[in-house]
């Protein structure tokens, strides 16, 4: 219901963006003057923003793919658009009406046409600039290294690297491309453990490139203890149009087809339960705190989690979202493994996020227990990244 709320505002923002594009582009040219010329800019214009429409009500088809990954990459463009002119037509405003008696050379050049072309194309240049940085730096999949200490004994091991991944949402933006560079960035760790903190998915099981070849791909994930995971918010069949989800209060569960992939990718699932591995650490895979999934109608408290645990030795959990931090520790926990925040994932959010999250992307030691969130392998919206990374996390975990 949110998005039919918020279309009218689209709208009108995506029509303020076509105004001025057109009064930038006829002063630049007088062939921009022609209305021909000028209608054909505006149909183009506007399958571009109705492609988010398009794509939503479209059949799975290669159509609709192309039509998704068109909207995605329309989002972050028409999100910076408005960010740079809104602010240069803020200034502009400023030097005006409040500041018109503020003399500077060129003033009256300003609010002329060379005023206009100025202007127009010192804000192209930066929306396409940071757009294809967006784009590019997305692709680029970094590995941030932690160090840690954990005051417990872990059987013989002295030891544990572990490597965490998070948000694939594999789909319309991540395809097989992304996921072999990961496979090999996750490889070169020479991992004792991988564990994926949900968000494996991009709420559409039909929206995978290729199945097959994506599974295949992650088998060749090479870890001693093997792979698991836990779903995210993401993790479930649903259609989503420009980030908002639609449907009744009908329980909202992960397809089938979802699991079996996991299984044909060597992955294994944790559900609100955990593992012993090699009699010397404790692996729990918490479901998603809203959307638990199929079958799990609450999940465990932080408590209930680890009652019937040896706390004697180390306790390893992988869950979504950094949440209830301070339960975990006062539970037993001592790494709590996250992903879901994607740090923001777009300037300004890196820096917005860090007021809704304890620990939004990074580490924090929370009591005995060690915080670690990822920004993430993969996309949610918009195909770009600015001002975060596409990462994968190698934590070498050190026990007594």
């Amino acid at each position: 219901m949110v998005a039919i709320y918020l279309a009218p505002v689209y709208l009108l923002v995506c029509v303020y963006i076509l105004l001025r594009g057109l009064h930038w582009i006829q002063v630049l040219h007088a062939v921009f003057q022609n209305v021909w010329v000028c209608r054909g800019i505006g149909l183009i214009y506007l399958f571009v923003v109705f492609s988010i429409l398009i794509a939503f009500m479209a059949p799975a088809s290669g159509f609709r793919r192309f039509m998704k990954l068109l909207s995605n990459y329309w989002l972050g463009v028409l999100m910076y658009t408005i960010m740079t002119v809104g602010i240069a037509d803020v200034l502009r405003l400023l030097l005006k009406y409040p500041l018109k008696n503020l003399n500077f050379p060129g003033r009256t050049l300003l609010f002329g046409n060379v005023g206009t072309a100025v202007v127009g194309i010192i804000c192209a240049v930066i929306i396409t600039t940071v757009s294809i940085y967006g784009v590019i730096n997305a692709g680029n999949i970094q590995t941030t290294k932690y160090d840690i200490s954990i005051d417990k004994k872990a059987g013989k091991l002295d030891s544990l690297n572990v490597v965490l991944i998070a948000d694939l949402h594999l789909g319309y933006n991540i395809g097989c491309r992304q996921m072999e560079q990961m496979v090999e960035k996750i490889n070169a760790q020479d991992p004792d453990l991988v564990v994926v903190a949900g968000d494996i998915f991009d709420n559409e099981y039909e929206a995978l490139e290729d199945p097959d070849r994506l599974a295949e791909i992650l088998r060749g994930i090479q870890s001693k203890y093997g792979v698991y995971a836990c779903y995210g918010n993401h993790d479930i069949q649903e259609k989503i149009l420009a980030g908002f989800t639609f449907g009744g209060k009908e329980k909202k569960e992960s397809s089938v087809k979802m699991d079996e992939f996991l299984e044909k990718a060597g992955i294994t699932l944790l559900r609100d339960e955990y593992v012993l591995i090699d009699d010397s650490f404790y692996l729990y895979g918490r479901p998603d705190y809203e959307r638990p999934g199929r079958g799990i109608d609450e999940r465990k408290s932080a408590q209930e989690i680890t009652a019937d645990m040896d706390l004697s030795l180390p306790v390893l959990v992988i869950d979504h979202e950094p949440g209830e931090l301070q339960e975990l520790a006062d539970a037993g926990v001592d790494a709590d493994l996250c992903g879901h925040t994607h740090d923001g994932q777009l300037f300004p959010g890196n820096l917005t996020i860090k007021l809704m999250w304890e620990n939004a992307c990074g580490y924090l030691k929370k009591g005995d227990m060690h915080s670690i969130v990822t920004s993430g392998v993969g996309l949610f919206g918009p195909n770009m990244r600015v001002g975060t990374k596409s990462e994968i996390c190698d934590i070498m975990m050190h026990f007594k």
